[in-house]
């Protein structure tokens, strides 16, 4: 399966792990799927779906400045295209 890398530009702290980049594998359907089972809102479930894709907690990407957030955004777009 195919990754793409995501050098972060302001890295996070969670339960006392940095993280400087994430690796988002290429979705499947079943990932669509399981986001829109959590519920919640397009955002809400648009980061439960990352999470999942680069295998990190949620609060993790929740935690992200924007301007990464926008590259994790252009990334998943580049695997659907």
């Amino acid at each position: 399966m195919s990754h793409e890398t995501i050098e972060l530009a302001y890295p996070v702290r969670h339960q006392g792990h940095e993280y400087a980049r994430l690796a988002m594998r290429r979705p499947r359907v079943g990932d669509m799927l399981a986001a829109e089972k959590q519920g919640g809102s397009d955002a809400e479930r648009e980061v439960a779906m990352f999470a999942s894709l680069c295998e990190v907690p949620p609060e993790v990407l929740r935690e992200l400045d924007m301007k990464d957030y926008r590259k994790i955004q252009a990334v998943y777009t580049g695997f659907l295209s």
